[in-house]
Parts: structure tokens; C-alpha cells; sequence
């Protein structure tokens, strides 16, 4: 039997951590209504500062840079880490396919300071690059791939191996086993890859900073810079609409997920 004070006190901790982590985005969000200059004190209530954000031509560039970069990303790195996890599943050495998992997971775990550095001495000495888009869809793509892979094998490794059997021994070729049967069964994980590449990418800043040029920027880097100006209630404004574009990403993968978790279990009731 569960102990009630227990479950109270470890119910008071969970409100707890959540005022914690969701106190400030309130208080920004608040003050980006604020008249005044400043977050000191609320003084009247306006829509100005989203005015200012829609009125702002470079920055309105800097986001349409910083959601390209972010699709583009997540599609390649897509791409890539389904081919990658297909790979990592049919390697047949063992100890092969464990040091690529532990290459794969390794670059999960690094921090983005380094990953950053070390790109950053890629495109100055060894693969020199002009700074600015290209160099930042690279390594966003190189940062989003092990993301992908981890999502999508275990669906791989959930397949059932019988149905691949029977393909080949009706005659299908490789292509249509992988596009009738690999690629719908694993669609849930690499969608859940491309959504997991698209908000890294889109909230990145460590590694976006090392590689981007004076004629390029993405949002998190324009925030960092302008915050370091001085706080601007403007700041404020973008913070809360890309706040808002989060939660309705949040929403939409969650339906997603539930729909799935639907399908999931009408499939095991007919079987």
C-alpha cells in the first residue's frame, strides 16, 4: 500500500520543479506585454514589442534562416540516420556494430563546446569554408544524425524478421522489402528522429556560435547577442513567440504519438 505522506511530499516536489522551470518563461511572458521599458515593474499593457519583432526586417531573415537550417537539417540527418541504423542492424560482426553504437552514443554525450571547437577547426584548417550557412547546415546535420539513429533502431530491432523472410521467399527484391516493409514499420521512429533533429536544432546555440560568419545568424546566436546589448523588452516578444511555436511542435507530437499508441494496440488486438 502506498504510503500517503510519501505520495503527498512527492507530489508538493513535482510542483515544486515545475514552478522552478516554468516561473521565468511566465515572468518573460508577462513582461513582453510590459509598456515600460524595462522588467522592473509592470506599468500598462501593450502589444508594442510585437509590433517591433514583425517590424524588424533583419530579424524577421534571421528567423526564416534559423527554421531552413533547422528543415533541412532534420530532413538530411533523417535520411541519413534511417540509412545508418539499417546498417548498424545488419552489420553481422558484433564487436563492430558495438564500437559503432558506442561512436554513435559518444557524440550524444559530448559537450556542444567541443563539438563546436572541433567543427570549427574542420572548416578553418582542414575542410576550409566561408562561415555562414553551409557550415552551419554541416554541422547541424553532423550533431542531428546519432539523435536519429538512437530513435529508429529499436523500431528496427522491433521488426518482425518473419514477414522479411517471407518477402524474399516470395520473390520480393531489397527495394520493395525495404519500401513495403522496413520503411512503414519504422516511419513512427523516424519521424520522431525528424522532430527530435528539428527542435536541436532550432534551440542550438553552443555549436551554431563557433561556425557562423558575420553575414549569417540564427536566432539563438541573435539573442545571445542582443542580450548582451542590453535587456530589450523585444526580446522578450521573439522569446515568447518561439515559445508558443515550441508548444504547438509539443502538441502535434503528442497526437501523433497517441495516435500511434491507438493503432499499436487495435494491431495486438486482432492479432
Amino acid at each position: 500500500m502506498i504510503d500517503k505522506k510519501k505520495f503527498k511530499w512527492a507530489n508538493l516536489f513535482l510542483i515544486a520543479i515545475f514552478i522552478l522551470l516554468y516561473a521565468p518563461i511566465i515572468y518573460l511572458i508577462v513582461y513582453s506585454f510590459n509598456e515600460g521599458g524595462t522588467m522592473n515593474a509592470f506599468t500598462g499593457f501593450t502589444t508594442q514589442h510585437y509590433n517591433s519583432v514583425f517590424e524588424d526586417t533583419r530579424l524577421i531573415t534571421i528567423v526564416i534562416n534559423t527554421i531552413i537550417i533547422a528543415l533541412l537539417s532534420a530532413a538530411i540527418a533523417t535520411v541519413i540516420g534511417v540509412l545508418g541504423a539499417l546498417l548498424i542492424y545488419y552489420l553481422r560482426n558484433k564487436k563492430l556494430k558495438e564500437r559503432v553504437l558506442s561512436l554513435n552514443n559518444i557524440l550524444l554525450v559530448m559537450p556542444d563546446v567541443m563539438i563546436g571547437a572541433s567543427f570549427l577547426i574542420l572548416f578553418t584548417y582542414l575542410i576550409p569554408l566561408p562561415m555562414g550557412f553551409w557550415t552551419v547546415l554541416l554541422a547541424h546535420v553532423a550533431f542531428n544524425i546519432p539523435i536519429v539513429v538512437l530513435m529508429v533502431l529499436p523500431k528496427i530491432y522491433s521488426l518482425n524478421e518473419q514477414m522479411i523472410l517471407a518477402a524474399e521467399d516470395l520473390g520480393a527484391s531489397d527495394w520493395q522489402i525495404l519500401n513495403k516493409i522496413i520503411l512503414p514499420n519504422i516511419a513512427s521512429g523516424a519521424f520522431t528522429g525528424f522532430f527530435m533533429a528539428l527542435t536541436y536544432s532550432l534551440d542550438d546555440f553552443a555549436v551554431t556560435f563557433f561556425v557562423t560568419g558575420s553575414g549569417f545568424s540564427t536566432l539563438s546566436v541573435e539573442i545571445y547577442s542582443r542580450v548582451r546589448a542590453g535587456v530589450s523588452l523585444e526580446i522578450n516578444a521573439l522569446s515568447t513567440l518561439m515559445f508558443i511555436a515550441s508548444l504547438i511542435l509539443v502538441v502535434i507530437y503528442y497526437f501523433v504519438q497517441m495516435k500511434e499508441v491507438k493503432q499499436a494496440k487495435r494491431g495486438k488486438i486482432y492479432e
